[in-house]
Formats: structure tokens, sequence, C-alpha cells
């Protein structure tokens, strides 16, 4: 008998992820980075599709050969010749395209979200829509299912790349059921296929929520916190758990996934949408047999609400770990400049997917290329000398109310002149005088 065949516990209703530990509003808690930082990234980044092809590096099995160097060092122990990784998805779907984004020079690879049962995972087609901005395509919404491909396959296919590329960084994504039997046998059969990690997909916005799994196990933090330890009293091999966005405050579960075990997050996946309806047909897209269901959005338009939500796991993992957790940032990266930002609010690495999927494998030459260009015109020599920079600058509401109010204070209190007439004095008169004069 099979852990799939074995009793399954029935859910009731369980609790949310909801409140818990909440930083004081405005405290740094006295992280602090030196000055000459805040004047170098002080300036905004610009980002947009022009710029992905301004410059290209040359890499030699993932490495840059000149220029800023771009090697990544995880605190879990996993070291990236670049910070650019294959997020979960067709891009890492089976053997060919795995390999093709090592030739390329893709610093990990994170392959499609395996399950023990393949058999219960059927695609449907089209299922995929883009949303466009005049021809550029912007937004793109997926209906698309974890692989629909045997285990066995998969795990041959993953021996095999690791034997070809032994120096190179392979991610298992991961996702079952409510099942601690089930969860350690994919682990056990994963790690014995050499992977290098786990990516746990708490986060898949559509397909099979009635199982609870993905985004179903994600948003519930009691459930969540169960299930992640499992996974790391089994797991030898450094976990990172994959964040869900379709949720109130992404730090909550993001906490309770890092206090059970787990030496890294990833986020975000992608946001539950509907891209559109067909104003001929009147049928919702991508539509199939005239019916669709609500998929995951991604692409460029979902760059501020990933950065956003990278932002607030950085700040939990900055005061409560004192930065010494992974956070591998996911949402909308097409170019160097893009992937600039999400290294700027604390992440160690990045994901690309949709990217791939639009641009090619090639993209990872353009990607370095935009990053060093970026170093080079602050002066970086290292990702470790601006990481988290611009962290800092985050604060609350209440806290710019008070800070511009004590600038504008400042101002009034240093300027020169007097400020009415009635100010004028007989023995001060001249000195009165020539401090209103502007030559």
């Amino acid at each position: 008998m099979t852990v799939l065949q074995g009793q399954r516990r029935l859910l009731g209703s369980r609790g949310n992820c909801g409140p818990s530990v909440r930083s004081r509003p405005g405290s740094h808690n006295g992280y602090q980075r030196p000055h000459r930082l805040a004047s170098r990234v002080s300036a905004a980044i610009s980002t947009s599709a022009a710029e992905a092809g301004s410059s290209s590096a040359d890499l030699e099995d993932g490495k840059v050969v000149d220029g800023p160097d771009l090697t990544v060092k995880h605190f879990s122990g996993l070291t990236l010749p670049n910070p650019f990784v294959i997020g979960s998805g067709p891009p890492g779907t089976n053997y060919a395209v795995m390999k093709k984004a090592f030739d390329e020079g893709w610093g990990a690879v994170i392959a499609k979200t395996v399950s023990l049962d393949c058999s219960k995972v059927i695609n449907v087609t089209p299922r995929y829509a883009k949303l466009r901005c005049q021809k550029e395509v912007i937004g793109w919404e997926n209906i698309e299912l974890i692989s629909d491909r045997p285990l066995e396959t998969m795990l041959d296919e993953f021996k095999r790349l690791k034997a070809e590329y032994p120096g190179r960084i392979l991610i298992a994504s991961i996702m079952e059921e409510y099942n601690r039997g089930a969860w350690e046998e994919l682990i056990e059969r994963c790690e014995e296929a050499g992977v290098d990690a786990f990516e746990i997909n708490f986060s898949c916005p559509h397909g099979m929520p009635e199982r609870k799994m993905g985004m179903a196990m994600g948003q519930d933090c009691q459930l969540l916190e169960e299930v992640c330890g499992w996974i790391n009293a089994k797991a030898t091999k450094p976990v990172w758990a994959k964040m869900t966005p379709n949720i109130t405050d992404i730090a909550y579960p993001a906490r309770t996934a890092l206090a059970a075990g787990c030496e890294g997050v990833a986020a975000i996946n992608t946001i539950t949408s509907v891209m559109g309806i067909n104003l001929d047909t009147l049928r919702p897209e991508p539509s199939v047999e005239g019916y669709t269901t609500p998929g995951g959005y991604s692409s460029r338009a979902v760059k501020p609400i990933a950065l956003a939500k990278v932002m607030s796991i950085a700040q939990l993992i900055r005061s409560e770990y004192d930065n010494s957790r992974d956070l591998s940032g996911i949402g909308g990266i097409e170019t160097g400049q893009d992937a600039a930002e999400f290294l700027l609010l604390g992440a160690n690495s990045v994901q690309v997917c949709t990217g791939v999927m639009l641009h090619g494998y090639p993209l990872v030459k353009q990607l370095c290329g935009g990053l060093q260009q970026f170093m080079s015109n602050h002066g970086f020599n290292s990702i470790e000398d601006f990481r988290g920079a611009s962290l800092p600058y985050f604060t609350s509401h209440h806290e710019l109310v008070r800070m511009q109010k004590e600038a504008i204070a400042a101002k009034k209190a240093a300027r020169v002149g007097l400020s009415g007439d009635d100010k004028w004095s007989g023995d001060g008169f001249v000195k009165e005088a020539e401090s209103m004069v502007a030559n």
C-alpha cells in the first residue's frame, strides 16, 4: 500500500493566517546602512522592455566573465553563480528545457512542481491569456496545473541533470495533500535523485484546492505550521516555502514557515485573476469549451505588488532573524534593473518564469548585463554591497507626517532675514539689512 492509499485526515475549519507579532510603527530595529549607500540608491530605478537588451554579459557556467561579481551565497548554504533562477513552471518542465537553462547560464533551476501521483493532473488548452498595452505584453494569466509527468520520469531527469551539471543548483518544487507520509516519501525520493534544495509550493492559486493543496494550504497558518514541521523534520536539504500573495498580510504565513524550520521564503507566486471577458463572445478568457476558471496572474504588471510583499517579508527577516534567512524574490522581472529593485529590498536571488516564456532562455545574459550596469553606475562590486540598502527607507504614514513637519520647522528656523517689519531694531539695523541681501 502506498501512502496515497492511506487513511486521509478530514480537515475541518482551520484558523486562517492572522495577526501575531507586530513591529513598532516606524521602527527600523536598529538596522543601519552606511551613509554612502543612502546617496547611491536615492534615485529611482527605471525599467522598460527596451532596457532588457541594453547590456549583455558573457557567462561561463553561469558566472560572469568580467565586471562586478554576481555570485550569490544564500544563508542556507546554496551558492549561485548569479542571482537569476528559473522559476517553477513551464521553463523547468523537463530535461530538455532545464538543460537549456543551464547551458545558457541561469544561476539555478527550479523544476516544475511534482507530486507523487500525476494521474490526477490533467491540463486543458488554451491555458494562457495575455494582457497587452498596445502591442506590449504586460500581464499573463495561466490556469496550468503542476507537472503531469510521472514522478519517476522527473526523478530520472533530475539524476541525469545532476550527473551532467554537478556544480549547478537544481531545486525540486514539491506539493502534496495533507498527508505526512506523502510528503515524507516525496522528499526522500527527490533527495535520492540528487536535488540541492526544495521549494514547497504553498501558493498555486488554481487547481486542486479541494485537495487542500497549494494556496489552500498556504492561506491556513495552522495547517502551514504543521506541514512545514513534517517537511523540515524529514528534509536534509534546504527548504524554501513559496508564499501566496492572495492573503491579507504575507508576513504572517512567512513567519509561520520560518518558525517551523524553513531556511527561506520565495515570494510571490501568481495572483488570483480573471484576465477578461471577450466582448464578442461574452465568454471569459482563456476560454475552454466556452468556460474558464480563475487563474494565476504574472508578468510586468504584478511587479509593484510583488515588491510590496517582498519588502514585508524582508522586514520580518531583518527584525526577527537578523537577515539570516533566504529570500527569493519573484514577480514581473524582465530586466536587470527589475532585479536590482528586489535585491535592494533584501532578496538574495530572483526568479523568472513568465519572462522566459516571453523572451526565451538567452534572456539571462541581458539580465546579468543589466544588473552589472546598475552596479557599475553606483560603484558596487558585489550584490552584498547593496542588498537590502533600500529597506530602511520604509516606515508608517504617521512617521512620514512627523518627519515632514520636523523638516518644515527646521527650514523655517534656518530662514535668513526678518519675518516682518516689526522685527527691525535700531542697534542691529545694518546687520539685519545685510542678512537679506542676495549678492
